[in-house]
């Protein structure tokens, strides 16, 4: 394995710290919607949409993905049993940093803010769950849905970054291979999020957040929202300085994506991973518990990234995951 890049690791750790501040929203930047239907016949088109809007914004949603709706409200209803099993029955299943794998209660630090993000996550990572799924008699059928579910979102993500490979020079299977599932190696990451409620004395604490503003780790990000629960915002990084945040709503019919930093590097930075953050409500706004489901594309620990043009010196996806994941739960 090559030696961790240290240096630009903190680059993109100080450039995070910067992003702390409440900022203001906006509505004027597009958050391009990308239809995969015929996708064999429409590849090239797909591509160059997915392209354009990735450049832009960083952010894009797909539609007619090829995951049936009944599948995504499934997996949310699992998700939803699994939060609510008391904190000492998922105590038994908890993090492990090193494999990106298990529950965890308000343990990430975001560096943009310092303060717990006030959520709960579970993370699944197929080759590192020995010991951390709940029975059959704690939860039935949980493991059986969310693998189907994970090996579903695989698939999307693949079309997706086939068509990145092409755009970059790339063999259309090359991030294909690079996130194989059937390697020892494999991490990509299911993960399931509940955010918290938000309790009367806090409803105008605004430097909480459900999720202070970041860069995602991976190549790409596919996220699940659930309608009426919003808060998602993002800002491309090119505008940072002004902290105008523009809201996605949710939409159970589209997937949200976004590019993420092992992307970025991999594409010689042509390829923007942008700031996103979830914002508690406002106090007129649904308090209620948010709930959503990400897939995180990141390549099997041997893949090297290196961009096509040698923009940057060549680093194991393995090496640099841990980078990040250390940065965000310094304490687990």
């Amino acid at each position: 394995m090559s030696q961790p890049d240290t240096a630009y690791a903190l680059a993109e750790l100080h450039r995070e710290s910067r992003m702390g501040a409440f900022g203001s929203e906006t509505r004027q930047r597009e958050i391009r919607r990308i239809d995969l239907s015929d996708y064999a016949r429409r590849k090239a088109q797909i591509a160059d949409e997915l392209w354009q809007a990735s450049v832009d914004v960083g952010f894009f949603q797909i539609a007619n993905h090829g995951i049936d709706l009944t599948s995504v409200r499934e997996a949310f209803a699992m998700t939803e049993r699994f939060f609510a099993l008391p904190d000492a029955v998922k105590a038994q299943y908890p993090l492990q940093k090193a494999n990106n794998a298990g529950w965890e209660s308000r343990a990430q630090v975001r560096p943009s803010t310092g303060t717990p993000d006030q959520k709960e996550s579970y993370q699944i990572t197929r080759p590192h769950m020995a010991g951390l799924w709940p029975g059959d008699d704690e939860l039935e059928g949980f493991r059986a849905t969310m693998l189907a579910f994970e090996a579903q979102c695989w698939e999307v993500g693949m079309k997706v970054l086939s068509c990145f490979a092409g755009k970059l020079g790339f063999a259309s299977d090359f991030f294909t291979q690079a996130h194989d599932p059937r390697a020892p190696d494999y991490q990509s990451t299911l993960r399931l999020l509940h955010y918290y409620a938000i309790p009367p004395e806090l409803r105008d604490k605004l430097e909480l957040w459900r999720a202070g503003a970041h860069t995602d780790f991976d190549c790409l990000t596919l996220l699940f929202q659930r309608p009426g629960q919003g808060g998602l915002q993002v800002c491309p990084g090119k505008e940072m300085e002004a902290q105008a945040w523009t809201p996605i709503e949710p939409d159970e019919e589209v997937i949200t994506c976004n590019i993420g930093d092992m992307l970025m590097r991999w594409s010689d930075d042509r390829l923007p991973s942008n700031f996103h953050r979830v914002r508690n409500p406002a106090p007129d706004e649904y308090m209620g518990p948010r709930y959503s489901m990400a897939f995180f594309c990141q390549a099997n620990r041997g893949a090297m990234i290196e961009g096509p043009g040698g923009k940057y010196p060549p680093i194991s996806a393995g090496d640099y995951l841990r980078q990040r994941v250390n940065a965000n739960f310094k304490g687990y």
